[in-house]
């Protein structure tokens, strides 16, 4: 659904939710078959092959920009979106969460998630963008590009002439190689809403499923698993969960939570290969140490890659992985933007290079780059690093879970409170408070938390570790403002 390689001490996801959408989780079913023909009816042309501004992808960054064309009244007859998918621009991060939900626990469907509903913005159903006079190819994936002569070709034949083009290609999930099991029947990976579908399809058959990686995909396959009362069992070859953010403490804290809702962990385990039965399909994950875990379904959550093909010519970040592009999200190449995941670009508050795979990069960076394309707006992007989960959300749950995080993972850590239900913890680095993470906070408790990340107050660790409750720590916190 994600990370800030190299760079940054964590990793990201690319399963992430809106937290104001939480309410999407009780859209009713659409029926797939006649929600694709809406599509092809929405789809509008050109009177020719040029077009003002092409945007390539159909994920969250997408959705956002053309909101932002909008807004500034350049999309009518200007604005094209080329994308892979038979679907307009989607809020992504629901087909980890709500979206695997068992049909008698109202999961979202589409058009419920449709971009710009996870912020609390207008739904862009296929119709909005045909209204608007926006420019949608759908299924048909940009395969070339021509810089000297501003042309992209598609998988089609299509020819399309751009005046300024912007990279949203987002991310493509990492792959268990074919010669050991990757690519058996049965073994699952979600990257969009047809990879989400088939393993909702194998869900209702399973009757055990191993989730590989422990981080955002893992954690949250596995707490929709426990809704389809399934044999779970996530498997890792770090010591705990989440460890580019969690620390080992509060990790205990969630692999417990997990644990009494059935699941298992096999941590520190490296993984040979995938065993097929006599149909072909996966039956069972063998590891290095000899042993092995019966399954009929498998879900690969270990990581995302940046889809920078066929715009490798624009420039790529080495260290980080990549399109290259500045604080205005100019690639080196005069008229060409990136934008989302795919973008690597100056964190300014941190003064390094960063590739950020999260839903609220991807809605910022968009509209932060339309804006400086559009307008005299000329500010260096300045974003503060945000991350958040939210589980066991599903109809039902004894206990919903949901965290968030803003700033950095480095220095020392304390941590306040028992995860009854709440847990806060403090990154503190010389002195100066980096980073902040809280489960279960209240509206203006989360509000509070980019506040201390982006002013980094110098804080007393003693009296934080001293704080006899989540809210008194967050009151010294405050009081360091």
């Amino acid at each position: 659904m994600a990370t800030m390689p190299n760079t940054m001490p964590f990793k990201q996801g690319l399963s992430l939710w809106c937290p104001q959408s939480a309410s999407l989780n009780r859209i009713p079913r659409v029926s797939s078959r006649s929600f694709r023909r809406s599509y092809v009816a929405a789809a509008s042309s050109f009177a020719n092959e040029n077009r003002e501004y092409v945007v390539v992808g159909g994920g969250n960054s997408a959705g956002y920009a053309a909101k932002t064309f909008v807004e500034h009244g350049q999309a009518n007859g200007k604005l094209c979106i080329v994308t892979k998918e038979p679907y307009a621009p989607y809020e992504r991060p629901a087909l980890t969460k709500a979206y695997l939900f068992p049909t008698d626990k109202k999961p979202a469907r589409l058009p419920g998630f449709h971009t710009c509903v996870g912020s609390g913005g207008e739904r862009q159903t296929p119709d909005w963008y045909n209204e608007q006079g926006i420019e949608m190819l759908y299924e048909d994936p940009v395969t070339g590009i021509d810089i000297e002569k501003q042309t992209l070709t598609t998988n089609s034949g299509k020819l399309l002439k751009y005046g300024t083009l912007i990279i949203a290609t987002g991310c493509t999930a990492s792959r268990f190689p074919e010669k050991i099991g990757g690519s058996l029947p049965g073994v699952h990976y979600i990257r969009d809403v047809a990879d989400a579908d088939s393993l909702i399809s194998s869900l209702g058959k399973a009757k055990k499923l191993v989730v590989v990686g422990g981080g955002y995909i893992g954690m949250e396959v596995a707490a929709a698993a426990v809704a389809w009362k399934l044999d779970t069992t996530i498997i890792f070859p770090e010591e705990h969960l989440l460890p580019r953010l969690f620390t080992p403490s509060l990790a205990q804290k969630y692999e417990q939570l997990y644990q009494d809702n059935g699941v298992k962990f096999v941590k520190g385990a490296k993984i040979k290969h995938l065993e097929s039965g006599p149909d072909g399909r996966v039956v069972a994950v063998k590891l290095e140490d000899g042993s092995s875990i019966e399954t009929d379904t498998v879900v690969i959550g270990i990581g995302a890659r940046p889809a920078v093909s066929p715009f490798d010519v624009v420039g790529l970040n080495s260290t980080v992985g990549g399109i290259a592009v500045d604080g205005q999200f100019r690639t080196s190449i005069p008229g060409i933007f990136a934008i989302g995941d795919v973008a690597a670009f100056p964190l300014k508050i941190y003064n390094r290079i960063a590739r950020v795979e999260h839903v609220d990069h991807a809605r910022k960076s968009a509209q932060h780059c339309i804006k400086s394309l559009l307008t005299a707006h000329t500010h260096t992007y300045d974003y503060l690093p945000y991350f958040y989960s939210r589980v066991f959300e599903y109809e039902g749950s004894p206990r919903k879970v949901w965290w968030q995080f803003f700033g950095d993972s480095v220095g020392e850590t304390v941590e306040v409170g028992n995860f009854d239900p709440k847990v806060a913890t403090f990154w503190i680095d010389s002195g100066k408070l980096k980073g902040v993470l809280l489960e279960s906070g209240s509206p203006e408790e989360f509000q509070l938390l980019p506040k201390l990340a982006r002013s980094q107050p110098t804080v007393d660790k003693s009296k934080l570790q001293n704080a006899s409750s989540v809210e008194e720590a967050l009151e010294i916190a405050q009081a360091s403002l």
